[in-house]
């Protein structure tokens, strides 16, 4: 397969494949992948991946780079304190391999790449949770040169990202979506102590599960899936992502199999290429329309409702998209919120292309009016609407036309017949005879995609043939012929001869671009040598492209000259201190009542702020009664702060500006956004920025000047001793008791199931009318909330508590515990803040206060993943 690369005045983005394992890789490069991204065997998001290992590093580059394409370590998960030295010599062995850039989540680990190397490039991964031009420019504050934006970004905002920044910017374009938002997502560790942070993600939200509105469960039929998105497939807005400026074009999918690889990658390779040759054409940059093209599977789902694409999108493409792996596809969030569309809810495993439902069933033959191509050979799945369920498939060994009708017919004893119901969907999950074609594209040693070379030769007559060749990424070489041209008196080397010869590069990676002649007069020089000049320029290009990137490597450079100062002398124990974070305004007044100093508030609707702020100066400012001396005691004023929502994307200042109001004392940061807004303001850094390690910590707290940074929630009680123990501990605080904030999304549940709208414009605001909890396999009812950019958090249903590891903090200097509430009552927050009090003040133990919460508050506790006590 040949790479023809029309020159044109828009930046072709490159097209960036994963790779879970070396014939991943092969099946990339051979299908047109500009570069690749893989994991090592340690600190990558795909744990489960095969993944390659450091020895592989410089025999992958150098098959990489021979081939054109770059290569993208992933080291995309947090770095707990002990894991640090590791990490670094992890990076030097990264760096020395020539590595063409490694993707990063940890800020800690964006200083410890830039110290020790001041030109290796940072990717910012789509784990930073970067949504705003504030979040691509602290990333550029780290020395990353390029962002990958989260998921959700709109096409709209990512133009507008683009716009505001010079720092290339990177977007998934195809592939699986994960609900919750890439870098806040609790769920796993929350369930089992396994961190979607670590590259341990159990895929909870491809589970069932039942939506209970105000103590009823809501029939939904048969959606059941309704955290489980649909797979994204940016085919339709290519030309919109093009012109957008982006730099890279990410599909997903290091799981996935080589198949996968080589189809998904074909696919978007040849529509790239079209879509840069249709925009070389139309200079004004309108592209053509093409009518309406259905999707059978979009109808099976019943979200038919897409928008036409901008260029043809031939139906051969969507089925070999469907084919790959697909749960249904839609474009996501490019084309904005449309909470209908992106969870059809009816399962969350791969189906296929749909075929139809089961019209008949006789004769152990099942009949059906045909939407999709199906042959002999072929794999199908029955899909009765309960995918929870084992589901009745197997292969198709006949296919009979009858008029409008279709006859499958299936191996003896491959189905259970009593199983089978007229109605039921037919989905092709498998088809061979594609496998074996993408199987070939990667099979073998001959190159089968092959990158352009452009020529240029000049001679004459008594002169040597001189050609200058040139690869796309800037190698140059010459070569000579070793003998003189001669006078031609027959059949002169003509530019058409030359052309030809030089471009029988059949065995090779390269293929002739662009060819130039210079040579003078009628001349000749026999067919070996120019044979001998080919191979020779071959021979030399290879080896310019196989040399490994140089990156500078300081080699005095080390860890201990970033750590912070960390405490040498003992710690004396210090009065420790509650924090109480409530979440109405009830709790609020229940909390005051309860003697608590410090209070948070994380309100569904900052207007609520200024109310809450109000009540608790006006309680600072009432008399406590008569005492000793007969004197009137004034109480003293709790401190409080208030909290903005996770996520700020462009054009959201608005809800900033709508908290500051309230003047409070200070705020809670839970982004990058809020860094710059506030940062006049007094703040504390929330759980949200992932701090859980001491670089990390001390980068926040000297450059934004944050008050107390909040422990990474994916840190156990070992991990938080070693942060302790690596950073002066009055720069912390940790949360011990909590509803664990399992899934942050975008994606609306209220909107999607309690409304027939697209979002908050017409959706009715169900969430302001309906209490709402999500019901998994094994009974648990969790707690549902929306805020006021109408994104969707779920709370575990169950407290977690760390309170038996709060002596052993204590020792090590930590002043400040937090609590947190969601939707309890004032006598169970009362209650819960009496307990702790107790614990801090020694009263109590910590394994007291576990079985008084258990026994007494009847909400249910456990003791959560910080009591893992073996290093993740």
């Amino acid at each position: 397969m040949k790479n023809d690369r029309p020159p044109s005045t828009f930046h072709r983005p490159e097209l960036l494949a994963p790779a879970g394992h070396w014939d991943c890789a092969k099946a990339a490069v051979e299908n047109g992948a500009d570069a690749i991204y893989f994991g090592l065997d340690k600190f990558n998001a795909r744990m489960r991946a095969e993944n390659f290992t450091e020895a592989d590093l410089p025999k992958l580059m150098s098959f990489l780079h021979l081939r054109g394409v770059k290569g993208y370590v992933t080291l995309n998960t947090l770095i707990f304190p002990q894991e640090l030295r590791a990490a670094e010599q992890y990076l030097r062995s990264i760096i020395a391999a020539g590595v063409d850039a490694v993707i990063v989540q940890d800020v800690g680990i964006c200083r410890l790449i830039r110290h020790i190397s001041p030109n290796f490039p940072i990717h910012a991964s789509t784990q930073m949770t970067i949504t705003s031009v504030a979040g691509v420019e602290f990333a550029k504050s780290l020395g990353c040169q390029l962002v990958v934006l989260a998921r959700e970004c709109s096409l709209k905002e990512i133009k507008k990202i683009q716009q505001n920044t010079a720092l290339p910017l990177e977007v998934f374009v195809h592939g699986a979506l994960c609900v919750a938002y890439s870098g806040q997502c609790l769920t796993s560790e929350a369930l089992g102590g396994r961190s979607a942070n670590r590259g341990e993600c159990a895929q909870a939200c491809r589970m069932p599960y039942e939506l209970i509105a105000d103590n009823k469960i809501v029939d939904l039929k048969e959606r059941r899936y309704l955290l489980s998105p649909q797979d994204l497939a940016g085919l339709e807005v290519l030309p919109d992502l093009v012109k957008s400026g982006v730099t890279s074009l990410k599909i997903e999918g290091r799981l996935k199999s080589p198949e996968y690889v080589a189809n998904v990658t074909r696919v978007y390779r040849q529509a790239l290429d079209r879509v840069m040759a249709e925009l070389v054409k139309n200079p004004n940059n309108s592209l053509p329309t093409p009518p309406y093209f259905g999707s059978a599977t979009s109808a099976a789902l019943g979200t038919s409702q897409y928008k036409p694409p901008h260029l043809p999108t031939p139906s051969q493409e969507r089925y070999n998209l469907e084919m790959a792996f697909s749960r249904g596809i839609s474009t996501g969030w490019f084309q904005g919120i449309n909470n209908q569309e992106l969870v059809h809810a009816r399962f969350g495993k791969k189906r296929g292309v749909y075929l139809g439902e089961v019209t008949r069933i006789r004769n152990e033959q099942v009949s059906l009016i045909l939407e999709a191509p199906v042959k002999a050979g072929d794999g199908v799945v029955f899909d009765c609407g309960h995918p929870e369920a084992k589901e009745e498939g197997g292969r198709v060994y006949a296919v009979m036309h009858k008029g409008q009708e279709t006859l499958l017919t299936f191996g003896r004893d491959d189905l259970n017949w009593r199983r089978l119901h007229v109605g039921d969907r037919i989905w092709k999950t498998s088809d061979p005879e594609l496998d074996k074609q993408l199987r070939q594209s990667f099979a073998g040693e001959t190159p089968q995609f092959q990158r352009p070379i452009h020529l240029e030769v000049y001679g004459e007559i008594g002169q040597p043939l001189i050609a200058i060749a040139r690869d796309e990424i800037g190698n140059i070489v010459q070569v000579e012929s070793l003998m003189c041209l001669e006078a031609a008196h027959t059949k002169p080397l003509s530019p058409e001869r030359l052309q030809e010869q030089f471009g029988r590069l059949g065995n090779t990676p390269f293929h002739l671009g662009n060819f130039i002649n210079h040579v003078s007069g009628a001349v000749m020089l026999p067919v070996s040598e120019l044979n001998r000049m080919r191979r020779e320029i071959v021979t030399e290009l290879e080896a310019l492209r196989t040399q490994p990137q140089r990156w500078q490597l300081n080699s005095t450079a080390s860890l201990q000259n970033l750590l912070p100062p960390s405490p040498h002398h003992p710690i004396t124990p210090s009065s420790p201190s509650l924090i109480v974070l409530v979440r109405n305004l009830k709790q609020l007044q229940t909390a005051l009542q309860s003697g608590v100093e410090t209070l948070y508030c994380e309100f569904e609707d900052p207007r609520s702020y200024q109310a809450a702020v109000k009540i608790v100066r006006e309680w600072g400012d009432g008399e406590m009664g008569r005492w000793g001396g007969g004197e009137v005691e004034t109480r003293r004023i709790p401190n409080i702060w208030v909290a903005p929502p996770r996520i700020t994307k462009p054009g959201e200042n608005w809800i900033l500006k709508q908290v500051r109001a309230c003047e409070a004392d200070g705020y809670l940061v839970r982004n990058y956004d809020q860094l710059e807004f506030f940062q006049s303001d007094r703040c504390i850094g929330d759980f949200s920025l992932n701090i859980a390690n001491p670089l990390t910590a001390d980068y926040f707290h000297h450059r934004y000047g944050l008050e107390r940074l909040t422990a990474s929630y994916d840190l156990n009680v070992n991990q938080l001793e070693d942060l302790l123990k690596t950073s002066p501990p009055q720069w912390f605080e940790v949360t011990i008791h909590q509803h664990m904030p399992m899934f942050h999304m975008e994606h609306c549940v209220f909107c999607a199931f309690l409304s027939t709208g697209t979002d908050y414009t017409n959706c009715g605001r169900p969430c302001e009318q309906h209490e709402v909890k999500l019901k998994d396999r094994v009974g648990s009812e969790h707690i549902l909330k929306a805020d006021v950019g109408c994104r969707n958090t779920v709370f575990n249903s169950t407290a977690q508590t760390g309170a038996e590891y709060v002596q052993r903090l204590i020792t090590l200097g930590l002043q400040h515990f937090r609590i947190e509430f969601v939707n309890e009552t004032p006598e169970q927050v009362s209650k819960t803040i009496h307990c702790y009090q107790q614990l801090l003040q020694g009263e109590i133990t910590g394994s007291q206060l576990w079985r008084e919460l258990k026994l007494q508050n009847q909400l249910g506790v456990t003791r959560g993943p910080m009591g893992v006590s073996t290093q993740r």
